[in-house]
């Protein structure tokens, strides 16, 4: 499987080069995590998606994650800060458009989703949502090896200035991980030709009878 060797290949780069993911490249990682697995596939998180210079440095000011301004582009994965009805009703709406099915045949599931969730706390919900941005993480890392695009999740990042920058406060939103994309820079990352190093599957994967 190349993809087994894609996986190989990646790892958290640490310095990157003065090259730019192409467009078309980044909207295929984009429309990747777009597709990801979902609960309920109500997607409760937002993407953004930034490459103005400016910006990078401000969010990255004061950071030790130097990824953040010098990689070509920086994702920031924000979960919903609460899930709201009218998140339930645009999610059945979009139901009704794609399958072409009327809303009224969707009622028991929309009255099933929106119990369980609009039962929950908001703290709950925000958990919840968080859990569904890193699922999106987890594909964007795989569609930018698979592209031989250079990606690394971060969490050491200033969430609050993140969100005030922004303005996801006002979206709802709360950033919760980021991933910069780019290309490594062997010369100046030291790990950039060192082996991945990971369990044994015997040891890792534990089989059940």
């Amino acid at each position: 499987m190349a993809l087994i060797e894609d996986l190989k290949w990646r790892y958290a780069t640490k310095k990157y080069s003065s090259k730019r993911v192409a467009d078309k490249d980044l909207e295929q990682i984009v429309e990747a995590i777009n597709l990801s697995a979902s609960s309920i596939g109500i997607q409760p998180y937002r993407l953004m998606v930034i490459d103005n210079q400016n910006l990078k440095k401000e969010l990255g000011e004061g950071s030790f994650n130097s990824q953040i301004v010098d990689a070509s582009h920086l994702l920031v994965f924000a979960a919903f800060a609460s899930i709201r009805q009218e998140h339930i009703d645009y999610y059945i709406h979009l139901i009704s458009q794609t399958r072409n099915t009327p809303v009224e045949e969707l009622a028991d599931f929309k009255n099933s989703i929106s119990s369980y969730l609009l039962a929950q706390t908001d703290a709950d919900n925000f958990i919840w949502a968080t859990k569904q941005a890193y699922i999106g993480l987890g594909t964007g890392l795989i569609a930018a090896a698979n592209l031989k695009i250079d990606a690394t999740p971060m969490e050491g990042f200033d969430a609050g200035k993140f969100n005030k920058l922004l303005g996801l406060e006002k979206k709802n939103l709360k950033s919760v991980v980021i991933l910069a994309l780019g290309y490594r820079d062997e010369k100046k990352d030291s790990l950039a030709n060192l082996k991945k190093v990971r369990l044994p599957i015997q040891e890792f994967s534990i089989k059940v009878d």
